[in-house]
């Protein structure tokens, strides 16, 4: 079974299939902060030199305000990932990303080039999902190990959390 996801059923009215494979929360929030993070880094190819470029390093292009506006995004991200339970050391490293990408960034020309390559925000999702994957899989660990100890066979739903 693939991490993040569980067999047992929505509630009734979700709108999904009876046993149909469900998102967990996290996972679903993850999916949003990628799409952000695209937008952010990767959102456009430049077909000469077929490297991805994203709002971020079009705003930076302006000079003052365009690399500071662009922390409000890097900061939601790293935010949304203290709500989703990243350890404060990952946080910290998110931080460092972030302000990396800020000060660098605000240098003309060179800050410029060094946002089309850097991706800050691509960076923090992956640290984001890595922290969630872990541990969802260690959730998923700790429910199997409990349901042997009850006696019961994996994967009963009434000895799994709604979420794996």
């Amino acid at each position: 079974m693939q991490q993040g996801f569980s067999e047992k059923k929505h509630q009734p009215g979700a709108g999904d299939a009876a046993g149909e494979l469900v998102l967990h929360p996290d996972f679903v929030e993850l999916e949003k902060l990628e799409r952000l993070a695209h937008r952010m880094d990767t959102l456009f190819r430049l077909p000469i030199i077929n490297t991805r470029v994203g709002l971020d390093s079009i705003l930076g292009l302006v000079p003052g305000i365009g690399d500071t506006a662009t922390l409000l995004p890097a900061a939601y991200i790293v935010y949304r990932g203290h709500r989703m339970g990243v350890p404060t050391s990952t946080k910290l490293r998110m931080g460092v990303n972030s302000a990396i990408d800020w000060v660098i960034g605000s240098v003309p020309l060179v800050g410029d080039l060094f946002d089309v390559g850097f991706k800050a925000n691509r960076r923090n999702v992956a640290l984001i999902r890595s922290h969630l994957e872990q541990r969802h899989s260690e959730q998923a660990q700790l429910s199997r190990w409990y349901a042997k100890e009850k006696g019961a066979p994996v994967g009963t739903p009434s000895h799994r959390s709604n979420f794996v």
